[in-house]
């Protein structure tokens, strides 16, 4: 059964991320939302808590610092400033929506299963609200385009909540790193897959001990048409509706019949 569109000029949003409370795509996720919605709410991260993924704080207690009017820091992951923010800081009325971002870097293919910014929007999609999760893609060594996401991501999430999806799914959305004139549209993409584990550094301590350093684990090649990777490629925002359902069916049906 799908869920009803939000209403955002009426919404009540929740906005966070993975870069930490003070990041630039944060600000500007806020500034793009501010005049769209009736509310916006910031609960961020401390610190900068990129691929953390889902995970959650349980073994130590967790501190909420005030900075402003709906606006708060967490000591904690993404997932752990979606949940505080919920079920403490906004349990009066829970938000209609939450938005990670805007992440500084893609999460296309593989890159959702370690990402801090699509967490929070599992989180979100777990607590029964809508949920998306926004990045801009960049190359290391230049200048990330802001500007970008500013003029599309508006448009984008009006036609966004003006859709319904259903329960247990969440949105990714990526921004191309081309300037906001030269984005060739938006379009609907399904997970692509890119090889994980090709840049490793490999070094030697003060103290002689050798060390290694994951790098960004990327390996570019050719892709295929309708991924978010392969449009993201060509210039287009990438929208991808994932799901919270990690079960296989094909395979569920046939080991039904192996076991049955």
């Amino acid at each position: 059964m799908a869920e009803k569109p939000v209403d955002l000029a009426r919404a009540r949003v929740l906005i966070t991320n993975d870069d930490g409370v003070a990041a630039p795509g944060l600000k500007l996720l806020e500034s793009v939302l501010l005049p769209l919605a009736r509310e916006v709410w910031v609960v961020a991260p401390e610190v900068e808590q990129s691929a953390t993924s889902h995970s959650l704080t349980l073994r130590r207690p967790l501190r909420i610092r005030k900075l402003a009017r709906h606006r708060y820091a967490i000591d904690g992951t993404p997932t752990d400033s979606v949940l505080l923010a919920v079920t403490e800081l906004m349990q009066d009325r829970p938000p209609d929506l939450v938005v990670s971002g805007v992440n500084r870097g893609g999460n296309l293919g593989e890159d959702v299963t370690y990402s801090g910014t699509v967490a929070a929007a599992m989180e979100g999609t777990l607590l029964g609200i809508p949920s998306v999760a926004v990045s801009q893609v960049y190359l290391d060594g230049r200048p990330v385009k802001w500007a970008t996401a500013e003029k599309w991501l508006g448009r984008i999430m009006k036609r966004l909540t003006g859709a319904a999806w259903p329960p247990g799914v969440l949105m990714n959305v990526n921004l191309p790193d081309v300037a906001a004139r030269k984005v060739t549209g938006i379009e609907i993409t399904r997970q692509g897959r890119r090889k994980i584990g090709s840049d490793i550094a490999r070094g030697t301590d003060p103290r002689g001990e050798p060390y290694y350093w994951i790098g960004a684990q990327r390996r570019e090649e050719g892709y295929h048409r309708g991924t978010d990777l392969e449009a993201i490629g060509r210039g287009a925002v990438s929208v991808t509706p994932l799901t919270m359902d990690l079960t296989h069916a094909p395979t569920l049906a046939r080991l039904r019949g192996v076991f049955k």
